[in-house]
């Protein structure tokens, strides 16, 4: 595998997966993979392909999602000259330049029932008819799909052929989300950061400080290895200690004292403001308040330092004080010497 196609983990969920990946590798057979955002689809159908017969064969990969509707069936099918507006020459669509290799359907969900109708029928009979053309064309493709779609439940609504989902599913290769990958968080973090020093020039790998790991562990990772990949390659580019261990993790590339407001929600139909639920707040018990109210200062104190990357002066703009009050803040925080 290349260095941007390593499968890297260790917990039994994620080599189920792989290992059930492996095994359908070698049968002539479609392979969905069904997992969410950032998962790793792609590198599951690039080792479907590579450990196949047709490994010398093209890999080709189409995502569904990215051309509008009325060209997605010529990017599938192909099309003739003159087939429609700006068609100008015939051109061979994805089937066509897959033959004898794997096609790599990404975004399945989204295609239209016109498409479905016509990959359907290219599944069961092997064979394309380009846009504009009355003549099949033979076709020895191994199709590869993949979505975050519950293909099913869609099936159930209408928005998916049954006897196309029925075609597809010989083998459903599910990718557990980055959340449920016991102990991978750290092997997949330390990957990426070796990665990311290497391409520094830093002289070695200082790790990750307590407080770093504390927060990725700490993190649900909606974007999931994609996202961790991010993070953790922005922490080490923004750290300038090579030779200390990382203990800043910065999650939200966007966070900022100057960050721009979110529009305002839009009025309802009769002219009212669009109702909003405000997050019921907890009501602390306490029983020293001043100990308590220190302790909120001076995490409002840190996190505002954080916000401003450590610089006192915007921090004390973002807080509304004057720099000689934070300064005197921090001092009674023992927040610097």
């Amino acid at each position: 595998m290349e260095r941007e196609t390593q499968f890297v983990g260790e917990s039994g969920a994620f080599l189920d997966a792989v290992e059930m990946a492996s095994r359908a590798a070698a049968l002539e057979r479609p392979v969905l993979v069904i997992g969410e955002r950032g998962t790793g689809k792609e590198l599951i159908a690039e080792r479907l392909h590579r450990l196949s017969q047709r490994w010398e064969g093209p890999l080709i990969t189409l995502n569904c999602a990215a051309l509008p509707e009325t060209l997605i069936e010529a990017e599938l099918f192909g099309h003739e000259a003159g087939a429609f507006t700006g068609a100008t020459r015939a051109r061979a669509g994805a089937f066509e330049e897959a033959d004898g290799g794997t096609l790599f359907l990404d975004e399945l969900a989204t295609l239209s029932q016109a498409a479905q109708e016509r990959l359907l029928r290219a599944v069961e009979y092997g064979e394309v008819t380009r846009i504009g053309s009355n003549a099949p064309l033979k076709v020895d493709v191994r199709i590869v799909g993949a979505t975050n779609e519950n293909l099913p439940d869609l099936v159930e609504r209408n928005r998916f052929r049954a006897d196309l989902l029925d075609r597809l599913s010989f083998e459903v290769v599910t990718l557990p989300p980055l959340r449920v990958r016991d102990g991978d968080i750290l092997v997949l973090a330390d990957y990426f950061g070796r990665r990311m020093a290497v391409e520094l020039d830093w002289p070695g790998w200082p790790g990750f400080g307590d407080e770093a790991v504390k927060i990725l562990i700490g993190h649900d990772w909606p974007g999931n290895v994609r996202e961790l990949r991010n993070v953790v390659e922005r922490s080490v580019y923004r750290w300038e200690q090579p030779d200390v261990p990382i203990d800043r993790i910065e999650l939200d590339p966007f966070d900022s004292p100057w960050r721009i407001p979110a529009e305002p929600e839009p009025a309802a139909a009769d002219g009212a403001a669009a109702p909003q639920s405000a997050p019921a707040r907890e009501k602390p018990i306490v029983d020293d308040f001043k100990g308590a109210v220190e302790a909120y200062e001076k995490e409002i104190l840190e996190t505002a330092l954080e916000r401003a990357r450590y610089n006192q002066r915007q921090t004390a703009k973002a807080l509304g004080l004057s720099y000689d009050q934070l300064r005197h803040a921090l001092k009674r925080h023992d927040m610097i010497g």
